[in-house]
């Protein structure tokens, strides 16, 4: 046997030792499990005591068996039956069957749907009831009544206390699973009523803003921020009591950290709820992709001037090839061929801008320091702000001295150096390989 099997079999045996009869019926109003007490009280066929039978089929056999007494429309009876049945309200009710006993009947409903009914034979208290009244010749009719109401009335109260037991074991659970909830939420979450104390709150208030109040509750509300957060969130608790919603962001100046703010008015109470959270991360990775954005607008801009710049230089060369080709005067030639210099020191500085926008590795290879320093020094004349000189000192420099390293990233790392950094007067440039060669003066 499963043991899903045994338990079942173990419940049912459970069920059918208690007294009581009980029948459980579920949202659509068939039958989900019954005792055996539930079959013998009142002399139910196996199709009625089956799981899924319909509770109307139940009502209509019990009133045409005259369990209900003398009914003069069995259909209207059932149906006044089953729409008190799909109510699913609790209540308590005694009546007397039709063999002459009496019972007591209690339903309550159940969570999902559906509803649980106990069934006590109380003949013998009826009995005593009724025996007091024949015997207790001294006691007054009003007594009596007055006893009888009051033993109804404490079994009443008996089946209202269940009930009520039930819902506190309900509320209970869903507070307990509430509370779980927030307390796992990475975020500040409370409630502050119109005089700014806080009457509920998980404890994340002091991981969100360090320095906070860890326990909140019963504290007002700058109490529990400290003065620079209270300032700032202070004026929105305020519209928050008015009724007006808002959400908002600030720096959390004790702790450096970027804090959202929610606030939702309750209007039952004339409070707030707060919800906090902290999105330093979020808008540090915010600020990054803006200004990967603005780099690519950045690179797809000069790449554009790089193409507009390479075409005139391509104009350029060919014209002065054509000029090359002229008998010239001599002083003609040399100024084509300085022109002819130029536009090719253009055309390596394209491919260095291009470099420079996009992916570029680093090819180290062996450089004369001597050659590679006078041509920095023509590239930098442009870059350095007016007023500013480049000199390069090359008396100390061993004749032939050669450096591996990549040439072009080199130059490049040190224009952008001396084209975005403030240089102070007899500044040295910061190139631990160079120092000793490269001054800057102002």
């Amino acid at each position: 046997m499963s043991t899903h099997s045994s338990d079942q079999a173990m419940t049912m045996a459970g069920l059918n030792l208690i007294q009581q009869a009980l029948s459980i019926y579920d949202s659509d109003l068939r039958l989900v499990v019954s005792n055996e007490r539930f079959r013998s009280m009142f002399a139910l066929p196996d199709w009625i005591v089956s799981p899924g039978a319909d509770f109307s089929a139940t009502i209509r056999y019990l009133a045409e068996r005259g369990e209900y007494g003398a009914v003069d429309d069995i259909d209207a009876f059932v149906k006044e039956r089953v729409d008190l049945a799909g109510a699913f309200e609790p209540h308590y009710i005694e009546r007397q069957m039709g063999n002459g006993r009496w019972i007591s009947v209690e339903g309550s409903p159940l969570p999902n749907g559906g509803w649980v009914a106990v069934y006590t034979d109380i003949t013998g208290t009826k009995r005593q009831e009724e025996l007091l009244r024949t015997r207790s010749e001294t006691l007054s009719d009003q007594l009596l009544n007055r006893a009888e109401e009051l033993a109804t009335t404490n079994r009443e109260l008996e089946a209202t206390v269940t009930a009520l037991e039930e819902a506190k074991r309900q509320l209970t659970a869903m507070e307990a699973r509430t509370r779980l909830t927030t307390e796992m939420m990475p975020a500040h979450i409370a409630h502050v009523n119109p005089d700014q104390v806080y009457t509920f709150s998980n404890r994340r208030v002091s991981s969100v803003m360090p320095g906070s109040l860890a326990d909140p509750v019963g504290h007002h509300a700058a109490e529990v921020l400290g003065p620079q957060p209270y300032s700032v969130i202070g004026p929105h608790l305020e519209r928050g009591f008015a009724g007006k919603a808002s959400v908002f962001e600030f720096n959390h100046d004790p702790s450096s950290r970027r804090i959202r703010v929610a606030l939702t008015p309750d209007s039952s109470t004339g409070g707030v709820y707060i919800l906090s959270m902290d999105i330093t991360e979020e808008t540090q990775t915010r600020a990054a992709l803006q200004q990967t954005r603005r780099r690519e607008l950045a690179a797809q801009m000069v790449s554009g001037l790089a193409h507009d710049f390479s075409n005139l230089l391509t104009i350029v060369l060919g014209s002065q090839s054509r000029l090359q080709n002229l008998e010239l005067p001599p002083k003609a030639t040399a100024l084509i061929q300085a022109t002819l210099t130029a536009a090719r020191r253009g055309g390596d500085l394209l491919n260095r801008i291009a470099d420079m926008t996009g992916h570029r590795d680093v090819h180290p290879a062996p450089t004369r320091l001597t050659p590679f320093l006078a041509e920095f020094n023509t590239l930098a004349d442009t870059a350095l702000p007016q007023g500013v000189t480049l000199t390069t000192d090359t008396h100390a420099t061993p004749p032939g001295l050669t450096l591996m390293l990549d040439a072009g990233m080199l130059q490049d790392s040190l224009l952008i150096s001396f084209s975005t950094r403030a240089m102070p007067a007899k500044a040295t440039a910061r190139s631990p390989c160079l120092c000793r060669w490269l001054r800057i003066h102002g």
